[in-house]
């Protein structure tokens, strides 16, 4: 009965407090955005776009803070400049576009670094970086909630063609649909997800949350839809669980959401029913042992 009891009061004593609550709500909100997000960031191989997009908008909101702007606004600004920068450079340019990411992400968070070093208050050089999910304001909420709805709308309308963009470009294009236009979809849209998800984890963590849950997913399933919902409900999940950990052990709750995420990589890397681990090796010893040796 006791340990019920503490077991019980671990998941309810968080509730009874309002900045839980709130946090709750941006990290659910903000890891499903990211989630959804992140299948057609897999599928397309977009992991290092993901990345760069995440540290290019730090000068932006930066910028933002200095001037008493949202966030959303530079970061926005920013991120759709990075993207389109890296677009120029390797149309113009006989580098390869991994080089080109490489070199306009570093930049643009060097550039974000150096600003930094010009804002009197180093409080807030952590919340940029780092989050700050349980100091989150109705301001900050009902943006995170406006950007979130406007991210989940617009993959809702487009959802078709963005999957059959992912899946086969050219017969996209052979359908008069054009994949470039769809790629500055997808790009704007992570730039806006970015912006959701900075209040949660912060920049340097917000990559994981556009790549995890849509890496767990695709070693859950091989149906996009399904694979749409595994890695919402991992988010979700993990959401709940790194809010109400960091809320016991007193540590990082972005970091902690992140953390859970990982272990939910891990476990679907070594579990999974079909494309995990131990099962594949389950069943390359199954064959040896029933085939004939001469």
């Amino acid at each position: 009965m006791d340990t019920l009891t503490s077991a019980t009061e671990w998941f309810t004593t968080p509730w009874s407090f309002a900045f839980i609550q709130r946090a709750l709500l941006v990290s659910v909100v903000a890891g499903v955005v990211c989630a959804v997000l992140s299948c057609w960031m897999t599928l397309i191989g977009w992991s290092l776009m993901g990345d760069a997009v995440s540290h290019a908008v730090l000068p932006g909101v930066v910028l933002s803070y200095m001037f008493g702007l949202p966030f959303a606004a530079g970061a926005l600004v920013f991120g759709a400049g990075s993207v389109a920068l890296i677009g120029v450079v390797n149309r113009t340019s006989r580098v390869k576009e991994d080089a080109v990411i490489g070199v306009v992400f570093t930049a643009m968070f060097a550039l974000g670094l150096v600003l930094i070093s010009r804002v009197p208050s180093q409080t807030d050089l952590g919340h940029i970086l780092f989050g700050n999910v349980l100091g989150v304001s109705d301001t900050d909420i009902r943006q995170i909630l406006l950007l979130g709805a406007a991210v989940l709308l617009v993959i809702w309308y487009k959802h078709r063609d963005l999957t059959l963009y992912a899946f086969d470009p050219v017969h996209a294009h052979a359908l008069g649909i054009n994949p470039r236009l769809l790629e500055t979809l997808l790009l704007g849209l992570l730039s806006v997800t970015v912006v959701v998800a900075l209040q949660a984890v912060g920049i340097i963590l917000v990559v994981a949350m556009v790549i995890i849950p849509g890496a767990t997913a695709y070693l859950l399933t091989d149906r996009f839809e399904r694979m749409l919902l595994i890695s919402s409900a991992v988010a979700v999940l993990a959401a709940l669980t790194g809010v109400f950990t960091s809320f016991h052990l007193n540590v990082s709750t972005g970091g902690t959401i992140v953390l859970t995420q990982a272990t939910a990589f891990a476990l679907a890397y070594l579990f999974s029913p079909r494309h995990g681990v131990l099962w594949k090796s389950r069943i390359a010893r199954r064959l040896r042992a029933h085939t004939p040796t001469h």
